[in-house]
C-alpha cells in the first residue's frame, strides 16, 4: 500500500495495489473510491487532506487489539511525497 500525498492540492491518495482506476465514485464530500473494472476498490483519493487527516502520523492498528507501528519509507518527489509500508 502506498500513502501518496500532494501538497500543491492538499489531496492524500490511499493507493492499495497499484491497479487502474476504471471508474471513481465521491462516497462522502472530499472522499473519492477508485475502482478498477472489475469493481474492485483500488484506492481512496482525499481532497484536502491537511483539515481532515494528521499526516504527521500514521499508524496501523492490527486485529485482535494488537497495535503495531510500521517503519513507513518515503519518496519525495517534485509535486508529490510516496509513504510506502513494508510487506
Amino acid at each position: 500500500m502506498k500513502f501518496i500525498y500532494y501538497s500543491e492540492t492538499d489531496t492524500l491518495y490511499l493507493d492499495f495495489n497499484g491497479g487502474e482506476s476504471a471508474e471513481s465514485e465521491e462516497i462522502a464530500d472530499g472522499f473519492v473510491v477508485d475502482f478498477d473494472a472489475e469493481g474492485n476498490i483500488i484506492g481512496l483519493d482525499i481532497d484536502n487532506a491537511s483539515q481532515k487527516i494528521d499526516l504527521n502520523r500514521l499508524e496501523t492498528v492490527g486485529f485482535l487489539d494488537s497495535i503495531s507501528y510500521l517503519p513507513l519509507s518515503i519518496s519525495r518527489h517534485p509535486k508529490s511525497t510516496a509513504i510506502e509500508t513494508p510487506e
